[in-house]
């Protein structure tokens, strides 16, 4: 797929076919956020792939009984390693921000092989932890369900963003 395609058409997606993912799929998915950058390459994130069943639903459960991300076959877990980035004002949240980017890496390769994800931050931290066996020093950062989804519309291209002369700006914050 074209990568314009890619970006103008990756959606929010809550419901789920229960098809199988292929590994060679989850495989490229993956990868595809390993390749992201971060700060000082610190690399801080690492990715739970949950396919159990009965482990899906407690995640969803702890996730304000989203019941959909069970539904896909698959959710996969952001956790960060939290680290001191003294070369930005984000210092100690900097993992945050490169969990986000390698995150989106990921949504953005489901797409691409047909997947849909829904960005995930809602869910209670200490219990999500615990259901994953997080380790101290790591949080969750974000999840998301990944399956194909069940509505042949799920892709259809994202229209209600604002126009650019109300985000981009010439120079100066506000600047035409």
């Amino acid at each position: 797929m074209e990568f314009d395609g890619v970006i103008k058409t990756r959606r929010s997606v809550r419901s789920y076919r229960d098809d199988p993912i292929p590994d060679d799929v989850l495989e490229r998915v993956l990868t595809a956020a390993q390749s992201a950058p971060s700060a000082n390459n610190v690399q801080p994130w690492r990715y739970i792939v949950v396919r159990d069943e009965a482990t899906r639903k407690k995640i969803a459960e702890v996730a304000l009984n989203q019941a959909f991300i069970a539904e896909a076959p698959v959710v996969i877990v952001c956790c960060g390693r939290n680290y001191h980035d003294s070369y930005s004002w984000i210092a100690d949240n900097m993992f945050l921000v490169d969990c986000t980017i390698s995150f989106d890496h990921l949504t953005l390769a489901a797409r691409n092989e047909g997947l849909g994800t829904c960005w995930i931050g809602a869910f209670d931290h200490p219990q999500i932890k615990e259901v994953l066996d997080v380790p101290v020093g790591y949080d969750v950062v974000v999840l998301t369900p990944l399956g194909y989804p069940k509505s042949d519309q799920a892709f259809r291209p994202v229209s209600n963003r604002k126009p650019l002369s109300e985000i981009a700006f010439s120079e100066k914050f506000g600047r035409q």
